[in-house]
């Protein structure tokens, strides 16, 4: 009588997406340990795409060339279910390869700043695509026949993607995505030489064992609701719900990992974010200039702000911040009255009129747009008595400067 075959044992999450991280270090060095956490747990969600809502875009950015990027999506690739190299390839190819039949891709994109570079507008229609893809109600509308006898079909854009390439890319993607910022190897640090007739079999191997287990645990991630850390909301929480629900299936140490991860990387996004100029004006303005003063001849906040050492206010397109460009900054910005920021009038001591900003009309916006403010602001700005003109007109403008905290409190600057 022949002896039933034991049952096959369930695979360990927890191990199994160790040994997805190990293999990742074995030839990629990623700037931080939240990078590799977030990574492996990006891999294991390709997976179990239809879980979930939205899924988040994976980027390997850096300054330079020879940082790593490729070989990062090169390892990726080998892990991921269906992978889909996209150097050259256009948005209609794309959405069509996400809609057909043979399997959902995976894409992975290598030298995406040559498609969001200098010619960016050649490709609003791949920017669209990628856009549309985040969320799993995504889908592309396009025109399909001939002559009068064409119809509007919708195409899926759902789909996982991971970018590689220099510089920075649009808000709209960045803010969708992991990013992971990528540097030269530093002398001592030390990776295996891949070799893809040889190490790809092994990443396949890996590949498998991860779909094996995302079908085990698919009833339990689609019903999943993960908690998320604190000040994790908006759209850095759709981004990383995805990777902890991962997480939590996995169980171990990842759920804490894949946490820390996340406060670590989205803080990181949030301090190297250059798309937005105005909300770092924002804060540097509370921060720096203001610093508790109630308003400020525009000149004194110029003065204030092309001093800092670390900001871009003295070159921007080759010249320091002028006042129409200080202006254009903030008008996109309202105040609680729901009113565009502008420039009013400041009556002085000396008898002048020059125009300025009040910080109660910023107010509103720092509330709404700035992280928390530092435990003690360092400087603030300002030479100019604030009194309130009755909208007379400019007389001119005061050559501002800037003052620390302790000197700027002077009756003059505390009349309300």
């Amino acid at each position: 009588m022949t002896s039933p075959t034991p049952p096959t044992p369930p695979i360990d999450g927890a191990s199994l997406l160790d040994e997805v991280e190990a293999f990742h270090r074995r030839f990629n060095v990623f700037p931080t340990e939240g990078a590799y956490v977030a990574v492996a747990l990006w891999d294991a969600h390709a997976h179990l795409l239809d879980c979930f809502d939205s899924t988040p875009r994976l980027a390997f950015l850096s300054p330079e060339p020879g940082s790593g990027k490729s070989r990062a999506l090169e390892i990726v690739e080998t892990l991921v279910p269906h992978p889909m190299v996209a150097v050259n390839a256009s948005a209609a190819a794309l959405f069509r390869a996400v809609s057909g039949t043979e399997g959902r891709p995976t894409i992975l994109f290598d030298e995406i700043d040559t498609v969001f570079g200098p010619k960016a507008s050649d490709n609003e229609e791949l920017r669209g695509f990628l856009n549309a893809g985040h969320r799993r109600s995504g889908v592309t509308y396009r025109c399909v026949g001939d002559g009068s006898s064409q119809s509007v079909q919708p195409f899926p854009s759902y789909c996982a993607v991971a970018m590689a390439g220099l510089g920075s890319l649009p808000d709209t993607i960045l803010t969708r995505s992991v990013i992971v910022r990528m540097r030269r190897r530093a002398r001592n640090e030390r990776v295996d030489p891949y070799r893809q007739r040889l190490h790809e079999k092994e990443g396949h191997a890996l590949r498998d064992r991860l779909a094996k287990w995302a079908d085990g645990v698919r009833t339990v991630v689609e019903g999943s609701w993960p908690t998320m850390p604190e000040g994790i909301t908006d759209r850095p929480a759709d981004v990383w719900e995805p990777l902890l629900a991962v997480a939590d299936a996995a169980g171990g140490m990842w759920p804490v990992r894949a946490r820390a991860a996340c406060v670590e990387l989205v803080a990181a996004a949030a301090q190297d974010d250059e798309a937005s100029l105005g909300i770092r004006l924002l804060i540097d303005l509370r921060d720096t200039v203001f610093c508790g003063i109630d308003r400020m001849p525009t000149a004194a906040i110029l003065e204030c702000l092309t001093a800092m050492d670390d900001a871009p206010w003295v070159d921007m397109g080759g010249k320091p911040l002028t006042p129409r460009g200080l202006s254009r900054l903030l008008s996109g910005y309202v105040t609680a009255a729901n009113k565009p920021i502008k420039a009013r009038p400041i009556r002085t001591a000396a008898g002048t009129v020059p125009r300025g900003y009040y910080a109660e009309d910023l107010a509103d916006a720092w509330a709404r747009y700035c992280p928390p403010p530092p435990p003690k602001s360092a400087t603030s700005a300002t030479s100019a008595t604030p009194q309130v003109s009755g909208g007379e007109s400019v007389a001119e403008e005061l050559p501002g400067i800037c003052y620390t905290a302790a000197e700027s409190a002077t009756p003059d600057a505390r009349t309300a």
